[in-house]
C-alpha cells in the first residue's frame, strides 16, 4: 500500500458534489501545463515546489492530487504520505482521464 488513495473521475466527482467534508483539489502541473486548463476550484502548486508550500494544505481536508497523467500527482501523494499525512488521494489519470470523460476544464490562479 502507497499511504494514499486513487480516486477515478467518477468517484473525484461525487466527492465534489457531495455536501460533507470539503476538499482541497491541487494541480501539481507547471504554471505552463495549467495554463491550458485545469479542473474547476483547483489550485496549483507545482510538484517541485510542494516541499516549501506543504504547510499550504488544510489540516482537517481530504486534499485531491491530480497532473497530467497521474504519475506526478502520485509522486506528491508518495511524499505526503511519508511525512504521515491522511486523507490524501490521487485522481488516476490526471486531467486526461478527467477531460476524456467529458468534465469541464478552467482557468486556474497560478501563483
Amino acid at each position: 500500500m502507497y499511504g494514499f488513495d486513487e480516486l477515478e473521475v467518477s468517484e473525484l466527482n461525487g466527492l465534489l458534489q457531495a455536501d460533507g467534508q470539503p476538499i482541497e483539489l491541487i494541480d501539481v502541473r507547471t504554471p505552463a501545463e495549467v495554463a491550458r486548463g485545469a479542473i474547476p476550484g483547483a489550485r496549483n502548486i507545482p510538484l517541485h515546489l510542494l516541499p516549501m508550500r506543504e504547510h499550504e494544505l488544510g489540516a482537517a481536508q481530504h486534499v485531491v492530487f491530480y497532473c497530467q497523467t497521474g504519475a506526478r500527482s502520485a509522486q506528491a501523494c508518495a511524499f505526503l504520505a511519508a511525512r504521515g499525512r491522511r486523507n490524501i488521494y490521487n485522481l488516476r489519470g490526471g486531467i486526461r482521464a478527467w477531460l476524456h470523460s467529458g468534465q469541464p476544464a478552467a482557468a486556474v490562479n497560478v501563483v
